[in-house]
């Protein structure tokens, strides 16, 4: 388990870097596109590194985290947080050194993907797509596109270079070896100029190649077949869908082209079309995700109900929650979403929002209701909670304050009658030592279904008699 104070302190140096010039154009990119996925705090801090840079310059001046929290008006774990997430999309590159007492970090900027990239990238434009909308996509794709204009009826009349120019003397143009050392960069040195865009890396380690290449005849897709970029393309579309290595070989199968070749885009539709199958044409969605390592809290082994408990709300993403809590079922559409809402806008762990699944379900008859869940979930964002068992701590604490909610906004005001219920609770929520005592509602319940059953029996009585 990793703390963010582990691995970074206020007081480290950092020094910012450029692996090369980074665009104005490159800012509409990722707040339009990058934004919607990692949200504004990450996009905020990628800006102030940047500002750290002089126009046309690759390095920055060395400064403390101490001066970055002040800057961005935030703490030293939101800053982790934003940092990881800017590595993981390749928009950012970390080199740490330690010198006795003293750790130096570079962060080492990358410009994003171009929209032609991100659009057609296979991973983060799905992502974008699920997050969106179709419509809002649709908007932003035509804001990064313009008209094509057919040049078909017309000839191009361009001149080369040796028509323009003429070169005398060729001799004088092979100078000596000393001539030439002045033509590269200078020791220690390089050029400023555009580099290449961030894409996403380190997936092909999490497939199973050997296993892939086991269960394919050489016959029918040629080793050759498997190029740097196909083998990207197959550990991507693995990480994105789910698709194990042997659900892979059919898919390849499908993609291989008449020259023993795999066509990179038919396997895409191909793995498209087998999520949707399996899927039900659902995309794959961000409420997928588990609790980050550096938020776990229960990494011994679990002696206690509880902790077990803790142990699983930690390994199992939203969405397998919503299906356990639901006892199987799917969850639809609209509950899926009110959840991915609050894990983007409120931007709470997913172990966190698993126990807020636990508590408002349980407590609404099995619902979700928006309004109350993006209510608490406020709270606990407003409280910085993103521990498991902080969650559960600050719901026992408030429970009383919820249930206030909950009650103020289901009341009738028309009745002066209280509505009758039960309570359900999560088991955690219950205090063995100060039970809930027994409400009138319940009680009055009780008495009105005796009454009941005692009066059912004296017309049964008259019907025999009868």
């Amino acid at each position: 388990m990793t703390k963010h104070w582990q691995e970074l302190l206020p007081v480290d140096r950092y020094t910012v870097s450029a692996a090369g010039m980074i665009h104005d154009y490159d800012r509409k990119i990722l707040t339009m596109l990058y934004q919607p996925l990692i949200g504004p705090v990450c996009i905020s801090l990628y800006i102030t590194l940047w500002s750290e840079l002089e126009e046309n310059r690759l390095w920055s001046n060395s400064s403390l985290h101490y001066g970055l929290m002040n800057t961005m008006a935030i703490n030293l774990r939101e800053i982790y947080d934003a940092r990881i997430k800017l590595e993981g999309l390749g928009l950012l590159k970390v080199f740490k050194k330690k010198d006795n007492d003293e750790t130096e970090f570079i962060y080492e900027l990358h410009p994003p993907l171009s929209p032609e990239q991100f659009f057609t990238d296979g991973m983060l434009n799905v992502y974008l797509f699920k997050k969106v909308g179709k419509v809002h996509f649709g908007r932003l794709k035509k804001f990064f596109c313009d008209e094509t204009i057919s040049i078909d009826e017309y000839s191009e009349v361009t001149k080369p270079f040796p028509e323009v120019f003429s070169s005398e003397h060729l001799e004088s143009l092979y100078t000596t070896d000393e001539a030439q050392s002045h033509f590269a960069a200078d020791t220690g040195q390089k050029f400023i100029g555009k580099t290449g865009d961030a894409e996403l890396t380190g997936f092909e380690p999490f497939f199973d190649f050997k296993l892939l290449f086991s269960g394919l005849n050489n016959s029918l897709v040629p080793q050759k077949a498997f190029t740097a970029k196909a083998k990207d393309t197959i550990a991507k579309l693995a990480f994105l869908y789910g698709i194990d290595a042997l659900q892979m070989q059919n898919l390849i199968l499908r993609a291989v082209d008449g020259e023993n070749e795999i066509d990179l885009e038919e396997l895409r539709k191909a793995a498209r079309d087998w999520y949707q199958i399996e899927h039900y044409e659902n995309l794959p969605s961000l409420s997928d995700r588990v609790q980050p390592a550096i938020y776990l809290t229960q990494t011994a082994e679990p002696k206690t109900k509880e902790e077990q408990l803790i142990r699983h709300l930690e390994t199992v993403s939203p969405r397998q929650r919503l299906i356990q809590v639901s006892g199987g079922a799917e969850p639809s559409k609209n509950d899926l979403q009110i959840i991915e809402d609050i894990m983007m806008n409120q931007n709470l762990p997913p172990g966190v929002i698993n126990v807020l699944i636990e508590y408002v379900m349980l407590k609404s008859d099995m619902k979700l209701s928006k309004g109350y869940v993006e209510k608490i979930a406020g709270h606990w964002a407003r409280k910085k909670i993103v521990t498991v068992k902080q969650a559960m701590e600050l719901a026992k604490k408030e429970h009383r304050q919820y249930q206030e909610w909950q009650d103020g906004k289901g009341s009738n005001k028309q009745s002066g009658k209280k509505p009758i219920r039960t309570e359900q609770v999560p088991e955690w929520l219950k205090n063995e030592h100060n039970p809930v005592p027994e409400q009138k509602g319940q009680k009055d319940s009780r008495e009105l279904e005796e009454q009941k059953k005692q009066m059912l029996e004296r017309l049964k009585k008259l019907n025999n008699k009868g």
